[in-house]
């Protein structure tokens, strides 16, 4: 099996557990709120945070039962965070992985609440799922992924991300709002994995240094795929960061900076995990993808 066949079938894994999670009660109002929240959630994307939460829990030896409602959970974050992302109180977009926002479909209030109705819904799975297990190391993962997607985390990403519009930018500020509003939710699924597999407290250090160079390793990518890609390609309009005078790595370093710093974020990350335990093939190839995607 190749690399982008196994990266498929880990995905597909995913939508058919998130699937599971939306199924309407049939009164009337659940079931706009639930169709509006499964748009977002069924309309495809590499899946990677699941994925690497996954992948980290696996090393450790732990079911993939006991990770998928963790996984499932951050992609419902995930996915909330874009489309609130996408209104047009923020970035205004209209597609979003090759289909029409969520606002564009059910309108800007809906929208707003099918964000919420993830949001919340993630915290109950993981809650769920905490309570049932009466262990302690199901709470503390909890408690990562709460700062993670907070006002200290994800949020003041975004706000930075904002205020930065149309100002001076500086390395400071740019490497704030990647390291928060991308950056942590795809620190925080290794963290999680390493968490639910009992790892020493050197590991999860080690997991969460990991979890930063692939954060701004997907975010530089992100920030030369909106240059150079295509709308076709890239499921969505290319040009947005320039168009919202948005703060990157090219329009502060330049492209081939950029460039280069990924080879080297990209080889740091390889050589942590060589020093992770179990079968590390596909994480390995996981991450040169992230580097070498075209979407």
């Amino acid at each position: 099996m190749t690399f982008k066949e196994g990266l498929h079938n880990k995905a597909v894994d995913i939508e058919k557990a998130l699937d599971r999670f939306f199924v309407s009660d049939k009164t009337k109002f659940d079931q706009q709120i639930i169709e509006a929240m499964h748009y977002s959630i069924a309309s495809g994307g590499k899946r990677i945070r699941p994925i690497l939460l996954m992948e980290i829990g696996k090393l450790y030896g732990v079911k993939e039962s006991d990770l998928m409602p963790f996984a499932c959970a951050i992609e419902m974050i995930h996915t909330y965070s874009l489309i609130h992302d996408d209104l047009p109180a923020m970035d205004n977009d209209d597609y979003r992985r090759g289909r029409l926002t969520n606002h564009k479909v059910h309108g800007e209030a809906m929208a707003i609440l099918a964000g919420d109705g993830l949001l919340n819904y993630a915290y109950e799975i993981m809650a769920q799922t905490a309570f049932e297990k009466q262990e302690p190391k199901y709470v503390r993962a909890m408690f990562e992924v709460a700062k993670a997607a907070g006002h200290k985390g994800m949020i003041v990403g975004q706000v930075a991300d904002m205020v930065s519009e149309d100002q001076e930018g500086d390395k400071t500020t740019l490497s704030f709002i990647h390291e928060n509003k991308t950056g942590q939710l795809l620190t925080v699924p290794m963290l999680v994995g390493g968490i639910l597999g009992n790892a020493e407290e050197n590991q999860i250090k080690l997991l969460k240094t990991l979890g930063h160079h692939i954060g701004l390793m997907f975010q530089i990518k992100d920030d030369l795929l909106d240059i150079e890609s295509t709308q076709e390609v890239l499921g969505k309009p290319i040009g947005s960061d320039e168009k919202n005078n948005k703060l990157t790595y090219p329009s502060l370093y330049g492209v081939q900076a950029s460039y280069d710093l990924l080879e080297t974020l990209k080889s740091e990350a390889i050589v942590i995990v060589e020093s992770l335990p179990g079968d590390k093939i596909f994480l390995k190839d996981l991450i040169d993808f992230l580097v070498y995607r075209n979407n």
